[in-house]
């Protein structure tokens, strides 16, 4: 009997009525003579009681180890599973929860940021044979002298993952409340669309650079394994986005290469600040700012180096850390605040000449100024203003005629 994995997010198991849906989908593949095994992360989002922020909120951080933070953490998961093994069986299912220690999660001890080591799926193997169905907490695992870890905010995506290398399991669903990935934000872009179909590469850099729609680790490790993913809508009955290799998607005549739109999908990361620092030839000491950088654990974005400066990105949340860095070290730099990092995605546009003028031209048009670019051969990176987001992002979307 083939195993299937199924990812609900917060969002689907808030309510009674959301999960009424989630089981109506679980209860259809456990009828077509699936194994089902489901991963469900905390209930809701912030405000809810027992989403992973309100369990935040019950405790002051400032006086809590690692350990203990993951403990509490790892609960939003627990009842999640539970109160959704509830519903499944006033439904007539019967099910069977276990705790990711409990699934066979092994990471390592890297507490709030833990590396899943190895699956042993003995338990869940036992109960699909018994015919349960099978619920997972996510976003979470244990050493493996049996310390509770967390993976990360997102990591459920990662655990469903995971559980489908360790299942053999030819799918993994994941479901939210959107109809799959969009050309764009479709809160900004109200004519952006759901894809069909997309390739790991694609997918991963969209979640990479700021789509919420998959964690980009989850991304990685279904590549690795050549996983197929598909995204969902728990609301409704839309085919969703399905995600495999660009090779396979085109061998399989889900993607048309002739006919694929240079840019598949466009979005945004806000929350950059830009780094300029002013470079004596002389004494050109990056080396040592790098090792400094590195040695505080902050991570440097839209990397351009020159003779005379060196420009980057940072995180907003590092900012009064790099700024004590570069105070200390004397360095004559300048920062420009509230930016936002812009990303155009597409696997054709290697070798394709001209895309970057028509991003420039489009940008332009709109008064939009360009404060830095990169580049790679599936993607173009344009750093703006934050103030101008919104507008960037309509005018790339009907610039490449994503709604078509």
């Amino acid at each position: 009997m083939n195993t299937i994995i199924q990812k609900y997010g917060g969002t689907s198991v808030a309510t009674k009525e959301s999960r009424k849906q989630v089981v109506a989908k679980i209860v259809e593949k456990h009828n077509e003579n699936y194994n089902v095994v489901v991963v469900v992360s905390a209930i809701g989002r912030k405000g809810n009681p027992y989403s992973t922020d309100s369990l935040i909120d019950l405790i002051n951080k400032n006086f809590i180890s690692s350990r203990e933070l993951d403990m509490i953490l790892s609960c939003g998961e627990i009842i999640s599973a539970v109160v959704l093994a509830n519903a499944l069986s006033e439904e007539g299912y019967k099910s069977i929860v276990y705790t990711g220690y409990q699934a066979g999660i092994k990471t390592t001890k890297n507490f709030g940021k833990a590396e899943i080591i190895k699956i042993e799926p003995d338990k869940i193997n036992n109960s699909l044979n018994k015919g349960y169905i099978v619920i997972v907490a996510g976003f979470q695992g244990a050493t493996e002298d049996g310390e509770i870890t967390t993976l990360g905010r997102g990591g459920s995506d990662i655990t469903a993952i995971a559980l489908g290398k360790a299942l053999n399991s030819k799918l993994v669903e994941i479901y939210s409340d959107v109809d799959g990935i969009m050309t764009a934000d479709p809160n900004i872009v109200p004519d952006a669309r759901s894809l069909e179909s997309m390739g790991y590469s694609e997918v991963y850099q969209l979640a990479e650079d700021g789509a919420k729609v998959i964690h980009p680790k989850a991304v990685e490790l279904a590549q690795k394994y050549n996983i197929p993913i598909k995204i969902k809508n728990t609301f409704s009955n839309k085919q969703g986005t399905t995600i495999e290799s660009t090779e396979t998607l085109i061998l399989n005549g889900k993607k048309d290469f002739k006919n694929e739109k240079i840019i598949t999908a466009i979005t945004y990361k806000k929350g950059r600040v830009q780094v300029i620092i002013r470079i004596d030839e002389e004494s050109d000491d990056t080396e040592k700012l790098m090792e400094q950088l590195t040695f505080h654990n902050i991570s440097i974005d839209l990397i351009n180096f020159f003779i005379d400066k060196k420009v980057f990105t940072i995180n907003e949340e590092d900012l009064n850390i790099v700024e004590k860095i570069l105070v200390k070290g004397d360095y004559n730099y300048e920062l420009i605040k509230n930016c936002c990092k812009l990303s155009a995605i597409g696997y054709k546009m290697q070798g394709v000449p001209g895309v970057m003028g028509r991003i420039v031209k489009s940008l332009s048009r709109e008064n939009i100024r360009i404060l830095q670019t990169s580049d790679s051969h599936s993607t173009i990176w344009c750093l703006i203003k934050e103030k101008d987001t919104n507008k960037a992002l309509t005018a790339l979307h009907k610039e490449f005629k994503l709604y078509e």
